[in-house]
């Protein structure tokens, strides 16, 4: 059970905790033993004893008096701070399992969250998670605590008649084979179900995301018929859990309803050879049910530890995805960047099954040069500049910043030095303040309103509802292309960095729109090293280089000037878009 083990790891700070809650609650779970006692006393000897009427009345009320004190006056607080304790420590558990998961989650690679949807990774960081509480809860509270009833049971029991106890236990070793025969393929089973629920809520995410293609090509009907087969699906394999949990129940439960009629008939027995007092049947006919119910709660149990080690399984999956791209031993801080940055015969492919999709690329880049790269659509111009804030490793060849292999780099320390504006910018659903700030957290509102003015957005913020308040909905929905293209630029400009990555940042909007985030660009240039990736080559003509890009090769390199001139690639692509003045 691998992953239990390393889920203890997280349940190891809080073992104390876990301990005073297990005691806490054995002294809740004795309380009720006292109950049988109790009632062997009236029956043996207040009852069927030699006392008086008035001695026996007042027996009667001291048994009664200390009985509501205890379950009265004790019983109450114990069971809040058992209940309060187990519920504390498992939720902290999960508090740090999720804090841990999530900051994996932003180490692992791009590739990752191409291969892998959304939805599913959500559902095993929120659903799974929360499953894996059961097992505190159940596996490391419930559990003990049913077993410390039954063992305290079994010993009164034992002061009371061994014969009888003997009766009573006799089924165990049944119960016992028969929850390890049927729980064994249910964590399998489990484990399915939880694979299908997560293949739903990945399939929901995806299409609340895409709703406006859904309704604009009217295909409701058929997004229903392929929402129903993951529905369907997950439907089939809960249906096959649930129907082997029954099957465990009804056979456990049988057995578990034997012991008490073997108990009865053989303590009826002996009371009608006067081999047992009346109280004791009684007393252990109680017991038995105390006996067996924690039992029965043990299949519940097992059902439950079930179903959390599948989620952690799940849980442990995630956690055991590789890093693409993370730090090596001895890498450090980028620090006083000059802006040199070198591709050194590089090479890459996405899979290593798969041809490369750069192929052998040399190119020295100057302080404070603007290179923009051009190119067909699937040539690699992305690609390069995904490369150099090491979204991505090379496969071959080597880059480098100011003469250090950005390999050499901490990772988060490189990304701090580039500042990148893309086609589709992402902006989260807050305010356009928080949105800004993201270039800088620490930043003050002043310091984003000037970064705003500087990206020509402060005018249209100020036109909005609230200002610089105004909540932009998902991923920007509230905003125009142009707006959250400015909104993207200002975090740059906070961010203030000495490498700037532009990637088709003005493609797909109107003149207006393209002339404001052009002239905002131009100023976010100066002074840094700038890469671009342009689709329209009117917006490129300033570029100190142009490289052309071709089947993952450089095919050709100059100014504008120089290029128009040769009449190659460049020449060709600019005339097909008629640009030429």
């Amino acid at each position: 059970m691998d992953s239990i083990k390393r889920y203890m790891s997280f349940v190891k700070p809080y073992k104390w905790q876990i301990i005073w809650t297990l005691l806490i609650g054995i002294v809740k779970f004795a309380i009720p033993l006292l109950i049988p006692v109790l009632i062997q006393y009236v029956i043996d000897d207040i009852i069927g004893g030699d006392m008086s009427a008035a001695e026996q009345m007042s027996q009667l009320f001291w048994l009664i008096g200390i009985a509501v004190v205890l379950f009265v006056i004790v019983r109450p607080p114990v069971e809040y701070y058992r209940q309060y304790f187990a519920q504390w420590t498992s939720n902290k558990i999960l508090f740090d399992i999720r804090d841990q998961l999530f900051s994996h989650m932003q180490k692992l690679s791009f590739k990752y969250y191409a291969n892998t949807r959304a939805g599913e990774v959500i559902s095993r960081v929120i659903n799974d998670v929360e499953q894996t509480k059961n097992f505190v809860m159940t596996g490391l509270m419930n559990l003990w605590l049913d077993v410390a009833t039954i063992l305290i049971a079994i010993a009164i029991m034992l002061t009371y008649d061994v014969k009888l106890t003997l009766v009573a236990i006799a089924v165990f070793p049944l119960y016992a084979f028969s929850v390890s025969y049927f729980f064994g393929r249910l964590r399998m089973l489990t484990r399915n179900r939880s694979q299908a629920l997560a293949e739903v809520q990945g399939y929901l995410h995806e299409r609340v995301q895409g709703m406006s293609v859904i309704k604009s090509f009217a295909i409701e009907d058929h997004e229903q018929n392929q929402f129903d087969g993951k529905n369907g699906n997950f439907l089939t394999k809960a249906i096959d859990q649930t129907k082997w949990n029954a099957k465990a129940f009804a056979v456990v439960n049988t057995i578990t309803d034997i012991a008490p009629l073997m108990v009865i008939g053989y303590a009826g027995y002996r009371v009608i050879e006067n081999d047992l007092s009346l109280g004791i049947m009684v007393a252990f006919i109680a017991y038995v049910e105390r006996l067996y119910n924690p039992l029965r709660r043990l299949v519940n149990s097992s059902t439950t530890l079930t179903q959390s080690i599948a989620s952690m399984d799940r849980v442990f999956e995630l956690v055991d995805e590789k890093y693409d791209v993370d730090d090596k031993p001895g890498a450090k801080d980028v620090q006083n960047v000059r802006g040199e940055i070198v591709f050194d015969h590089v090479s890459f492919s996405y899979d290593e099954e798969e041809a490369n999709v750069l192929d052998d690329v040399h190119l020295h880049v100057k302080e404070g040069e603007t290179i923009a790269f051009v190119g067909m659509s699937g040539g690699g111009k992305s690609t390069i500049v995904s490369l150099i804030p090491r979204f991505y490793d090379v496969t071959k060849g080597r880059i480098t910043l100011d003469g250090t292999d950005l390999r050499d780099f901490k990772v988060r320390s490189l990304r701090n030095q580039i500042g990148m504006v893309l086609q589709d910018n992402i902006l989260f659903s807050e305010s356009v303040m928080m949105n800004i700030k993201m270039g800088d957290p620490e930043a003050s509102d002043e310091a984003a309103i000037a970064a705003a003015k500087a990206a020509n957005a402060h005018d249209f913020i100020m036109e909005l509802p609230e200002g610089y308040d105004t909540k932009v909905g998902e991923r920007g929905v509230k905003l125009s292309g142009g707006q959250k293209q400015r909104v993207a630029i200002a975090r740059v400009f906070l961010k203030n960095p000495p490498i700037l990555i532009l990637d088709e940042a003005t493609s797909a909007l109107d003149l207006e729109s393209e002339h404001l985030i052009q002239e905002s660009i131009e100023l976010l240039a100066k002074e840094r090293t700038t890469f671009i990736v342009a689709h329209r080559l009117s917006t490129i003509t300033h570029a100190d280089r142009i490289v052309v890009i071709d089947h993952g090769n450089i095919a050709e390199s100059g100014s504008h000037q120089q290029l128009m001139k040769e009449k190659g690639l460049y020449y060709n692509l600019f005339q097909v878009q008629q640009l030429d003045d």
